[in-house]
């Protein structure tokens, strides 16, 4: 037998064993959040009729069963059973699901990453530095999780099962599921989040700055100049990095945070795109339906509706 098919063989288990924690863990169709931190798991019965946009924190996503995408800009990440898909830094997102039925819904996990966490143990896997990379970056990477990390995954949401265990167990086994990931081959690239002054890093606090202040005017000379890099080297290396231009991404920021003030907050279109900085209600409303697809009436009395707006929380 060849090897890819042993791994694959040893594999099926852990991943039949995850599949049914996801099951439990999804009492219908949606996103739910776990009593571990930043630990979601979902469960979908068809192909999705259309994108929906959201915006996710960095996060190491598996599919379990059945097959995703996720859109960063113009870039397309098709993922499927025991694959994963990571990214380094926070970004608005399109998801579709590709392949699920009732039979065999589209099961997945998603593990938001922290960088803090990635720092330490980057240290741990490349004590002599990272190796050099010679592919150009990008907003995601996906690959085989393989038989170990699978297994992690599993007994990370065993850790649900008993009391405690997901406050002093759990921790322990996200630290193996990342170290694991750190020795993949994409390991490298989200190393790079944790890597103090590279350029990934950098372009995460420019993120980090525009999320805390979307609703304020910005200067791209100014988010350089904060990161330490000159305005052409930051433009460059944060298209790299998102697929955007930063005020592109500033916009996407503004549109999903009025987007959840309207849904969550019961809040009408013009206050709040007062609230996420826009100065004029019909650029808003122009913007947004460009974006979103529809008006912002329409958009937010379908989202209540079938309850299909995964962040409950500000941007």
């Amino acid at each position: 037998m060849r090897s890819s098919e042993q791994n694959r063989t040893g594999t099926e288990p852990s991943l039949a064993r995850l599949a049914q924690l996801i099951l439990d863990h999804t009492p219908h169709e949606g996103v739910f959040k776990t009593r571990i931190p930043g630990l979601y798991v979902s469960r979908f019965t068809q192909p999705s009729a259309s994108q929906v946009k959201t915006f996710y924190m960095p996060s190491l996503a598996m599919a379990v069963q059945g097959e995703k995408a996720i859109a960063m800009g113009r870039e397309m990440f098709p993922f499927g059973a025991s694959q994963m898909f990571a990214f380094p830094v926070a970004m608005p997102v399109d998801i579709s699901v590709k392949r699920a039925s009732r039979e065999e819904p589209l099961l997945g996990l998603r593990l938001e990453l922290d960088p803090q966490k990635i720092a330490g143990l980057v240290l741990k896997v490349y004590p002599n530095g990272l190796p050099v990379v010679r592919e150009r970056r990008r907003a995601g990477y996906v690959a085989d999780a393989g038989h170990g990390i699978i297994d992690a995954a599993k007994r990370l949401l065993e850790c649900l099962l008993h009391p405690g265990d997901d406050e002093l167990i759990a921790p322990l086994v996200i630290d193996e599921m990342l170290i694991r990931v750190l020795r993949s081959p994409i390991g490298v690239h989200i190393a790079e989040m944790g890597i103090a002054d590279s350029a990934v890093q950098r372009i995460a606090k420019a993120i980090a700055w525009l999320r805390e202040h979307y609703a304020q005017p910005v200067k791209v000379s100014g988010l350089a100049e904060m990161v330490h890099m000159s305005e052409s080297s930051f433009r460059a290396h944060f298209k790299a990095v998102t697929f955007m231009s930063p005020l592109q991404y500033q916009k996407a920021l503004r549109l999903h945070e009025a987007r959840r003030l309207m849904v969550s907050g019961s809040m009408d279109a013009v206050t709040a795109s007062g609230m996420v900085g826009y100065v004029s209600p019909s650029q808003f409303n122009r913007d947004y339906s460009r974006f979103f697809g529809c008006p912002p009436r329409r958009d937010v009395a379908r989202l209540r509706e079938n309850h299909s707006y995964e962040r409950a929380e500000p941007i």
